[in-house]
């Protein structure tokens, strides 16, 4: 346990809580009994009050959240375009629920394993990840590299290191691999509208059939195509459920956004083009 609870720390670097936080007109007792174990002025702004936990994160506990944010600053904003990329996240899968995944053009599924994680189900998650992807890494901090290479050293597995000075390298190359590729598993990711739209891109007409069979008669279909163009017709729909439009009236998000909210920004659904509420949030004063 570090100097600050470590639980509460977690709570608040979520979407909920921070949906919550943005929309409280007085800061909830969980998140100043956080903010007091630290910062002892008595007039601070909500996002020198962030800053500060977040900056504890990076030193003392790199939770799932602080490996996501970082993910998504370093490879989707900073090596990518965020108006031509998506990102996902916590896509259901088989028995599993990739954390983050990017497309553009193809796509690519990223399994967290931080410090604090084992690696006892990554066999299964790997396995259901290749039923959607083609590309599939794991992202570990610096002290479980060594073992994640021995345990991926055959697997057409890619892997990222989170180092402790913050920057995030590709040490393994993912391979593209299609063999563990599933009807199924694709078909159920996808809404009802998306999978119909593939399926009128193919036939010009959806089942006539009742409700009750509409489903499967929908899955019957789509196994008729080939499963790769399936797959990448998949990632097309995949890819337009997040997709940033530029408004030229708005400011750009990575241009207003605060790199610790990043990943929150993107995948707020309150909050998620309302960059303005966001930046006065930040600014905005709270009592401690």
């Amino acid at each position: 346990m570090g100097d600050i609870n470590d639980y509460l720390v977690n709570k608040i670097f979520t979407v909920p809580y921070i949906d919550k936080l943005i929309e409280s007109k007085i800061a909830p007792d969980s998140f100043i009994r956080c903010v007091k174990r630290y910062e002892k002025k008595n007039d601070i702004t909500y996002g020198k009050a962030i800053s500060e936990i977040y900056h504890y994160l990076d030193k003392n506990y790199r939770n799932e959240y602080f490996f996501k944010n970082t993910i998504f600053n370093k490879l989707l904003l900073d090596k990518h375009n965020l108006y031509s990329t998506s990102a996902l996240t916590e896509l259901p899968i088989g028995e599993s629920k990739v954390d983050l995944v990017m497309i553009n053009g193809k796509g690519i599924a990223y399994e967290i394993k931080t410090d604090l994680d084992n690696f006892n189900r990554l066999p299964t998650q790997i396995s259901d990840y290749y039923k959607l992807f083609c590309y599939v890494n794991i992202v570990v901090g610096a002290k479980n590299y060594k073992r994640a290479k021995e345990f991926l050293m055959d697997a057409p597995v890619g892997i990222y290191v989170l180092y402790d000075n913050g920057n995030l390298l590709c040490r393994k190359r993912a391979v593209y691999y299609n063999e563990g590729l599933s009807y199924d598993a694709i078909f159920n990711v996808l809404r009802k509208k998306e999978f119909e739209s593939i399926i009128l891109k193919h036939y010009g007409r959806l089942p006539n059939v009742n409700s009750f069979k509409y489903y499967r008669e929908c899955l019957a279909w789509i196994k008729k195509i080939n499963i790769k163009t399936f797959q990448k017709e998949a990632m097309d729909v995949l890819k337009k459920r997040t997709l940033l439009v530029i408004n030229e009236v708005e400011k750009k998000f990575e241009d207003v956004v605060p790199y610790e909210l990043s990943f929150y920004t993107y995948f707020t659904k309150k909050n998620r083009i309302n960059y303005n509420k966001i930046s006065e949030f930040w600014n905005k004063r709270m009592e401690v």
